[in-house]
């Protein structure tokens, strides 16, 4: 490989071909080194598009148009025959979906002129990279510049060894060959959520524990406490303060010795999956003297700009600070692209969303109620429901309800939390309020189509100062 890149950028994941792709665009010749195989071939996306974001909504869609046929269509006047469900071509239209999306981002590449190279990449003093191919000789690069971009793994724990058959992880949990008739998920995190939501609707008795004594605790606690009862009464069986001690494996099951206040307990399942965390991915990315620095947690140290200690070195996503999103290290790769082309580029952290993809969905922007009153803001909150609303009770999506946090002596809008129907979408309008500091009457003064489901943001906002107008609140000057 005699051509010279300017830049190298060691992982294919969505916010490392986001940032080849934006080098490209701005005349810089790329390189992007994966090294993943899926399904027998070398595939670009990354965990997000192989075996995370997409291949999981992918299974939530299905499962939740098999529920919505067993359970709702019945309320519409649609009668239907027996409903059951062909797992193989459920997960098979899952993996089509995933190779669909993947083998589109080997064309963006290959039409922004961008190298995919096929195999491992290492940091080597000097801002040098070490490739590895699938087949062929190793070779080292010498790029002006290198973004690293490997993404992360699931975190394993001692009390529940991952096997991949009985006790899995969150890739195993996409393509469980039959339902598990009883199925245990260590973990009510987002992942944990979703995956024990796609396994019960499709006919799974699910079990969820949590160690933590509070559900959703970086979440607004009006949104948690509600979201989990809306899940409770789904069927998920949520068991806060549930500190799993140890498994067993004995005759094709999972033991699950756990304890829940200060009684030792056990269940049994027939799967287990372990959703207690992802970490960095940094294995074989960095030689010893390369130069980048690693904190006592294993993350690449960055700067707000996301460069290293290693001028000319970048690291984005899942290996460096803040919140493991796909939408984050979509940004972060390029805004480094951007700031090595000499913009002034940022991230705004503050407006970085979080969702669940269970229905209905949660999702926020922003500080939650109990985080602004801890740095000290005068909070003004309101919240309106969907359950009134005209557009949701015609779906049939009712639960739920959209709150606005904000700052009573400015009227700044602070944060926004909604659980109920399309939340994922309507949440983007909090955060565009917030990027442009908006405040509470920007919001009351906008017109909203009728009938939607975004009238709820529109009440919420008038909500928060006792003005919603299709609820009864107490007269505020």
């Amino acid at each position: 490989m005699s051509q010279q890149f300017d830049l190298v950028v060691i992982g294919g994941g969505p916010g490392g071909y986001e940032a080849a792709i934006r080098a490209a665009q701005l005349g810089f010749k790329v390189a992007c080194i994966e090294k993943r195989i899926h399904n027998g071939k070398p595939s670009l996306g990354g965990t997000c598009l192989n075996v995370g974001c997409i291949p999981s909504k992918a299974l939530l869609d299905s499962s939740h148009r098999f529920e919505s046929t067993q359970h709702e269509l019945a309320d519409h006047g649609i009668t239907t025959g027996e409903v059951s469900v062909d797992l193989a071509k459920l997960l098979a239209r899952k993996d089509k979906v995933v190779e669909q999306l993947t083998g589109g981002v080997a064309q963006l590449l290959k039409g922004n002129d961008i190298e995919w190279l096929q195999g491992t990449g290492k940091l080597l003093a000097g801002k040098k990279v070490e490739f590895v191919p699938h087949e062929g000789e190793t070779q080292v690069l010498s790029p002006k510049y290198v973004i690293l971009a490997s993404g992360s793994v699931p975190v394993n724990i001692p009390v529940a060894p991952v096997d991949q058959e009985l006790i899995v992880d969150s890739t195993g949990a996409l393509s469980f060959p039959e339902v598990p008739k009883r199925l245990g998920v260590i973990g009510a995190g987002v992942i944990g959520l979703e995956l024990g939501s796609v396994w019960r609707r499709l006919g799974a008795e699910v079990v969820v524990f949590e160690a933590m004594d509070t559900f959703l605790p970086m979440a607004d606690k009006a949104l948690a406490k509600e979201y989990q009862k809306i899940l409770k009464k789904q069927g998920l069986d949520i068991r806060i303060g549930a500190k799993v001690a140890g498994t067993e494996v004995n005759n094709n099951e999972v033991l699950v010795k756990y304890t829940q206040n200060g009684q030792e307990q056990t269940e049994t399942f027939d799967k287990l999956i372990v959703c207690v965390g992802r970490k960095p991915y940094a294995a074989g990315l960095l030689a010893e003297d390369s130069g980048v620095k690693i904190t006592e947690r294993g993350f690449v140290e960055v700067n707000d700009h996301c460069a290293t200690s290693v001028d000319g070195v970048y690291a984005i996503g899942d290996l460096v600070r803040g919140p493991m999103l796909a939408h984050k290290a979509m940004e972060e790769g390029v805004m480094a692209v951007e700031r090595m082309h000499g913009h002034a580029a940022q991230v705004n952290y503050d407006t970085i969303i979080s969702v669940i993809y269970t229905h209905p969905e949660a999702a926020w922007v922003g500080l939650t109620e109990e985080a602004a009153k801890e740095q000290g803001y005068e909070v003004k909150a309101g919240q309106f429901p969907f359950a009134v609303n005209g557009r949701a009770l015609a779906a049939g999506e009712s639960a739920g309800f959209v709150k606005f946090v904000a700052d009573a002596k400015t009227d700044r809008l602070l944060g926004m939390h909604v659980v109920g129907p399309a939340a994922s979408d309507i949440v983007h309008q909090g955060m565009i309020a917030l990027e442009f500091v908006s405040s509470v009457e920007d919001l009351q003064l906008m017109t909203f189509g009728h009938p939607t489901f975004s009238e709820v943001v529109h009440e919420a906002a008038l909500a928060v100062d006792g003005r919603a107008i299709h609820a009864i609140q107490r007269k505020r000057k």
